[in-house]
């Protein structure tokens, strides 16, 4: 009898092409995280218990949305494994593979026929479509996906679906299925790399080590050298600083003149957020724009996709120095995108930059001055001169924002 059961669970894995993701379950997976952030952990946590609930009852759609190596594949393969445990028919695809054996089953060599294929895959009891978004875009492939989603959203057959990329970046046929709340569970997951191990490779990119003796201890208030108008807003500046990095929420700009104390406030409080334990990026803007740039290279050790997405799911994420005066329209389209992420996700976000926001694109802009998401704060100090008291620094002509 347990010799016809196991013969059994083979032969459901082998349909179901959950071969190779066996050891996909929950009780393999890490619901803490490796080295996560709390709110990441709590994030994650969440993921595992909404795939544990939907593997005991599947209906309607489950969506789960995050970077690459979160989990999400592990947990949609141990929804699959669960199910096929129980002896129910389970259907696991990864997207670009489904679209190959559809275009294989067009040969006459092939051992089923095209239409036999694709109405298994349309109608499987419980289908999961793995990485939706890494395929080639083309008008077929498009056309292919759309008529499996609208059936199954149509039939209302239980469906998983995964995917790297936002909603809005997909096809928008899709999307519209996707985002049906009378069907669908949308889930973002936050969490970084599992297969890094914890260590999340944007970490190259921070250059946070540069600035590990920026410290609210050690900032300048220049007393005495600066009007006491300046020198008032300079404290504000630092309070300011003070009060996000024990509690991070929303968005906090600093604008104002080089050398001014910016980028010193901002990279205290990623120190002070690192001191804690917490997971933090600090980015020079220019520099990310550089590694984006550079990783379009097929050389380069990790492509740009991966690269933008763990930078712009950072649980906390210092831009410095944002400029975009002179940013192509490519490097505003990155920023933006960047930017949209982070405010729709609500990610703790310091930025630091020396255009007023009038200045600024339109697109950021209207982000950051967002008050109920923002804090935006102009501090009115010139660049650092080395304590030289204000009757010696000469006149000068600024206008006060």
């Amino acid at each position: 009898m347990e010799e016809h059961r196991q013969a059994r669970l083979e032969e459901l894995r082998r349909t179901s092409n959950l071969e190779l993701l066996a050891h996909m379950t929950f009780g393999t997976f890490h619901p803490e995280g490796y080295a996560l952030a709390p709110r990441q952990r709590e994030n994650l946590r969440r993921a595992y218990e909404l795939a544990q609930r939907y593997a005991e009852d599947p209906q309607g759609w489950l969506i789960l949305i995050g970077g690459y190596g979160c989990g999400k594949t592990h947990l949609a393969a141990a929804i699959a494994n669960q199910r096929v445990e129980r002896g129910q028919p389970t259907l696991f695809v990864t997207v670009p593979d489904l679209l190959d054996h559809l275009r294989a089953a067009f040969s006459p060599d092939s051992e089923i026929d095209y239409d036999q294929r694709f109405e298994e895959v349309r109608t499987a009891p419980l289908l999961i479509l793995d990485d939706l978004g890494t395929h080639s875009a083309t008008p077929w492939a498009q056309e292919k996906l759309y008529q499996i989603v609208n059936y199954r959203y149509n039939a209302r057959l239980p469906s998983v679906i995964t995917t790297n990329y936002r909603l809005e970046d997909l096809d928008r046929r899709l999307v519209s299925r996707m985002t049906d709340a009378g069907l669908c569970q949308v889930y973002h997951i936050m969490a970084g790399d599992f297969r890094a191990s914890g260590v999340d490779r944007s970490d190259e990119l921070s250059t946070l080590n540069l600035y590990a003796d920026k410290t609210f201890e050690k900032f300048d208030l220049r007393r005495g050298e600066l009007p006491p108008e300046e020198e008032r807003n300079l404290k504000s500046a630092l309070s300011i600083a003070q009060g996000y990095a024990e509690d991070p929420e929303g968005w906090l700009v600093f604008t104002g003149e080089y050398g001014c104390g910016k980028t010193h406030l901002a990279a205290s409080i990623a120190n002070h957020r690192k001191a804690q334990g917490h997971t933090v990026h600090f980015v020079v803007v220019p520099d990310f724009l550089d590694h984006l740039r550079a990783a379009f290279n097929p050389n380069s050790p990790i492509s740009s996709d991966k690269l933008f997405e763990e930078v712009r799911s950072s649980p906390f994420l210092v831009l410095d120095d944002l400029e975009t005066r002179s940013a192509t329209p490519w490097a505003l389209e990155k920023l933006y995108q960047l930017f949209n992420y982070r405010y729709a996700a609500k990610l703790p976000t310091v930025i630091t930059m020396r255009e007023a926001l009038e200045e600024a694109d339109p697109r950021l802009a209207s982000r950051m001055l967002d008050i109920s998401l923002c804090t935006v704060y102009a501090i009115l100090a010139p660049s650092y001169r080395g304590g030289v008291p204000p009757r010696l620094r000469g006149s000068r002509s600024r206008t006060k924002r």
